[in-house]
C-alpha cells in the first residue's frame, strides 16, 4: 500500500473490493480512489493537505445508484475527485453512527438530508459543505457535481477562511439545536395531550396516514392511537388507525404478489411506492398488523401479516438463522420498479379470459398506479372489492380460491424476472426488531414456526455476536462480530429477547434480555440522563470524525426511537417481572425525554406510547388446564388486543414471576386466571369472559 503522504498508485475502488458491505463492494469498479471509513483516509487527508469527500448511501437507496451509475461513474468526476479529494465511501447500514452524525452537519448546513448524502469535510472530520443527490453536469435542477467539485476545490485552496466559516456556523447552528428546549418538562398528560392532538390533526381523511406526499408509514402512530382508544375509551383514534392499516395494506406501497412492504408512497393515495423494502420498516409494520388483527378481528390485517411474514421468511431469512436487512428498489442500472410493476402485455401473457378482466378491475389496471415515468407500467393496488371486481365475470365473486389463483399465477411469472438485489447483512437491531414482531406473530397465528424462526435469530446473536457485560455487536459477518457499543442494537435486541421470552416462556432467553437492559442503564447515560447512542466505553469503531460527540436518538424516524424502545423495554420488563426498578427506570427516562421532543408531534408518537403505558398496568393471564377448552381460552387470549399483556399457557417456571395473589396449587379443569399488575380477577372458564376482562380499561375486581 502506498505512504499516507501520497494518494494511492492504484486507480479504482479497489479498497472497498473485500469489504462485507455489498454497497461497498458495488463501488468497487468505480474509477475513484474510494476509502471506507476509518483512520486512514483522515490521515491521509491532513498529509496531502486536501479535503475529504464522503459519501453516506446504502444498498437499497435508488438514488445511490442513480449516482453511483452516473456521477462517480463519470471520467470527468473520477478526474477531479483524484486531483483535489480523498474519497470516502459509508455503508449508513453497516455505520449509522457515521451517517447520524453528517445528516445532522448537513442538515444544519444545507436544510436536506436523506440519501445519498453528499459532505465535504475538513481533514479534522468536519462538514464545510454538502448535500444529497449531484448529476454529473448540470439537470435535475440541481448543480453538476463536476461544476461543484471545481468550485469546492477552489474554495479550498483560495478562500480558506470561507471553508472555517462554514464549519464554525455549522457548529453554532447544532449547539443551537441542542439549547433549544423546553426549560422544564411539560406534565406527561400535558404532552399526551398534545401528540394526540398533533397525530389526529395530521390525518388524512381521504387516504388514511398522517400528512401529504410523501408519505411514509408511521406504525408508532398507530400503535398510540390504539392505546390511547383503550385508556380514554374512545373511538376517533382506533378508527383512524384502523383506516390507516386498511388503506396501506389495500395500497400499491405493500406488494400484492409477493407481500411485505415498500419503504414509502410517493404520492397521497398509497399508490406509488418508493419501490426499496426496509427490513427495519417491515418489522414495525408486521407488529403494527398484529395489533390491527387483534383488535378489530379484521381479516385482511391477517392477510397482511401472514403476507409479510412470508416475504420476510422467503427473501430475508437466513438458513442459518438471522434476517437480512433489505430488498433494493431497481434490477438493473436505469431500473425504476420494473421488478414490480406490470404492463397490460404482461397481464396477457399471466392471465386470460373472465381472470385477466377480474385481476385488471381488481388491481386498478390502467388506473392511479400508472408509473409516471411510464404509463404503461402499472403498480397494482385493491382498487375495488373482489365482489365488485368479479361483478358480470363467470366468477362466484372473486375472492377466496380465484384471488389466490390469481396472485399465484402472477407470482410465478414474477419470479422469473431477475430479481432486485438483497442485503444479506445481519444487524442485530433489525434482527431485534422482528424477533419481536415475530414473536407476537406467531402467538397470534398460534404457529410455532415463526416462533421458531425466531429463535433461531436469537440463538445466532447469542452465540456469535453477544458478550456478557459489552452488549450485542452491530454486525454480524464471515469475518466475526464487530461494532459494538451502538444504543440501536442494545435496546432492539433486548426489546426482541424480551418479547419472545414472554411469549414462548423461556428463561434462557429471559437472563441476556435483563444484561443488556442493565448495560443501557450503566454505560449509554447522557445528558440529562439521556440514553446516547454511542458507549464511548464500549464502542470499538475508530475514533475519527467525532464520532464520540453525544447524540440522542429521541424522535421516530418513522420507526420507533432508541430512547422509546429502551422505556418501552423497561415497561414491558416491569410488567414481565413485578420489578418496580424497571418502572421507575422508564419514568426517569421519559421525563428528559418529553422535554427535548415535547414539540415533535408525529415522531414523538413512540414515546408518548411509552408514557402511557407507565399508567397501564399490565396484564397477565395464565390459562391452566389441557384438552380444546383450555386451547380455546388460550387462543382468545392471544388474539384479543390488549395494550401490555403477557400470556402463559401453564404457571411459568422461575425466573418469570407471577403475582403474589395468584392461587396456589394451580387447577388440572381449564381456566384462565386474568391478573392486572398484582390484582388477579376470579377464574374463569368461557373465552366470551376472557376476552371481556382483556378488553376492558378497568382493573378487574380481586378475587
Amino acid at each position: 500500500m502506498a505512504p499516507a503522504s501520497e494518494p494511492s498508485p492504484r486507480k479504482g475502488g479497489w479498497r472497498l473490493a473485500d469489504q462485507t458491505s455489498a454497497y461497498l463492494r458495488g463501488a468497487a469498479e468505480q474509477p475513484i480512489d474510494w476509502h471506507p471509513w476509518g483512520a486512514e483516509p483522515f490521515e491521509l487527508a491532513r498529509a496531502s493537505k486536501r479535503p475529504i469527500l464522503l459519501d453516506i448511501g446504502a444498498s437499497w437507496c435508488h438514488w445511490c445508484h442513480v449516482m453511483d451509475e452516473g456521477t462517480y461513474s463519470d471520467p470527468e468526476v473520477a478526474r477531479l475527485i483524484t486531483q483535489h479529494y480523498v474519497a470516502v465511501k459509508v455503508d449508513r447500514d453497516q455505520n449509522p453512527e457515521v451517517d447520524r452524525r453528517y445528516q445532522r452537519q448537513v442538515g444544519a448546513l444545507s436544510g436536506e438530508g436523506g440519501w445519498p448524502l453528499t459532505g465535504f469535510l475538513t481533514p479534522d472530520g468536519e462538514v464545510f459543505l454538502g448535500g444529497t443527490y449531484f448529476p454529473p453536469t448540470d439537470g435535475h435542477g440541481r448543480p453538476g457535481f463536476r461544476r461543484v467539485l471545481k468550485e469546492v476545490a477552489r474554495l479550498w485552496n483560495e478562500e480558506p477562511e470561507r471553508i472555517r466559516e462554514n464549519a464554525q456556523s455549522i457548529r453554532e447552528a447544532i449547539e443551537r439545536m441542542r439549547s433549544a428546549r423546553a426549560p422544564t418538562s411539560p406534565p406527561f398528560e400535558e404532552f399526551l395531550a398534545n401528540v394526540r392532538g398533533e397525530i389526529l390533526s395530521s390525518y388524512d381523511p381521504v387516504n388514511g396516514g398522517f400528512g401529504m406526499a410523501p408519505k411514509f408509514p408511521h406504525p408508532t402512530a398507530v400503535s398510540f392511537l390504539l392505546w390511547d382508544g383503550f385508556a380514554h375509551g374512545t373511538a376517533v383514534g382506533p378508527d383512524r388507525a384502523r383506516d390507516t392499516l386498511l388503506r396501506m395494506a389495500d395500497g400499491g406501497m405493500y406488494d400484492q404478489v409477493g407481500g411485505g412492504f415498500h419503504r414509502y408512497s410517493v404520492d397521497e393515495g398509497w399508490h406509488i411506492p418508493h419501490f426499496e423494502k426496509m427490513g427495519v420498516d417491515n418489522a414495525a409494520l408486521l407488529g403494527a398488523y398484529v395489533e390491527g388483527a387483534q383488535r378489530f378481528a379484521e381479516p385482511r390485517f391477517e392477510e397482511v401479516v401472514r403476507g409479510t411474514l412470508d416475504w420476510v421468511r422467503t427473501v430475508l431469512g437466513d438458513p442459518e438463522g438471522g434476517f437480512g436487512a433489505s430488498q433494493d428498489a431497481d434490477n438493473a442500472p436505469g431500473d425504476d420498479g420494473n421488478y414490480f410493476t406490470w404492463t397490460r402485455a404482461e397481464f396477457k401473457e399471466v392471465l386470460s379470459g373472465d381472470e385477466l378482466k377480474f385481476a385488471s378491475r381488481f388491481f386498478g389496471v390502467g388506473t392511479e398506479g400508472r408509473m409516471p415515468h411510464d404509463p404503461e407500467r402499472n403498480v397494482l393496488f385493491r382498487a375495488l372489492s373482489a365482489t365488485d371486481a368479479a361483478e358480470g365475470l363467470s366468477l362466484r365473486d372473486g375472492s377466496g380460491p380465484t384471488l389466490d389463483r390469481v396472485v399465484a399465477l402472477l407470482r410465478a411469472a414474477r419470479a422469473r424476472r431477475p430479481a432486485p438485489a438483497v442485503d444479506r447483512a445481519l444487524y442485530a437491531d433489525i434482527n431485534g426488531r422482528f424477533i419481536a414482531a415475530f414473536a407476537r406473530a406467531g402467538s397470534f397465528l398460534g404457529d410455532s414456526a415463526v416462533w421458531a424462526e425466531a429463535h433461531m435469530a436469537a440463538e445466532r446473536f447469542l452465540k456469535e455476536a453477544y458478550r456478557p457485560g459489552v452488549g450485542v455487536a452491530h454486525r454480524l459477518d464471515p469475518k466475526g462480530a464487530s461494532g459494538f457499543g451502538l444504543l440501536e442494537d442494545q435496546v432492539a435486541f433486548a426489546n426482541g429477547l424480551l418479547e419472545l421470552a414472554g411469549a414462548t416462556a423461556d428463561p434462557d432467553l429471559l437472563a441476556p434480555a435483563v444484561d443488556l437492559l442493565e448495560l443501557v442503564d450503566r454505560e449509554f447515560r447522557g445528558e440529562d440522563g439521556l440514553l446516547r447512542d454511542i458507549a464511548p466505553a464500549l464502542y470499538d469503531g475508530p475514533h475519527v470524525g467525532g464520532i464520540l460527540e453525544p447524540s440522542y436518538p429521541l424522535e421516530d424516524s418513522p420507526h420507533l426511537s432508541a430512547n422509546a424502545t429502551a422505556a418501552l423495554a423497561f415497561l414491558r420488563l416491569y410488567a414481565l417481572g413485578h420489578e418496580d426498578r424497571w418502572r421507575a427506570k422508564a419514568v426517569d427516562l421519559l421525563g428528559p425525554v418529553v422535554r427535548r421532543i415535547a414539540g415533535s408531534g408525529l415522531f414523538a408518537a413512540g414515546s408518548a406510547l411509552a408514557v402511557g403505558l407507565t399508567e397501564t398496568t399490565g396484564t397477565t393471564v395464565i390459562v391452566e388446564g389441557s384438552g380444546d377448552e383450555a386451547r380455546r381460552l388460550i387462543r382468545t387470549a392471544r388474539t384479543t388486543w390488549h395494550p401490555n399483556l403477557w400470556i402463559f399457557e401453564g404457571r411459568p417456571a422461575p425466573p418469570f414471576a407471577v403475582p403474589d395473589s395468584v392461587p396456589s396449587g394451580g387447577s388440572t379443569q381449564p381456566r384462565a386466571l386474568v391478573c392486572s399488575g398484582t390484582s388477579c380477577a376470579p377464574p374463569v372458564t368461557d373465552p366470551n369472559e376472557l376476552e371481556k376482562l382483556l378488553s376492558s380499561r378497568e382493573r378487574p375486581a380481586p378475587a
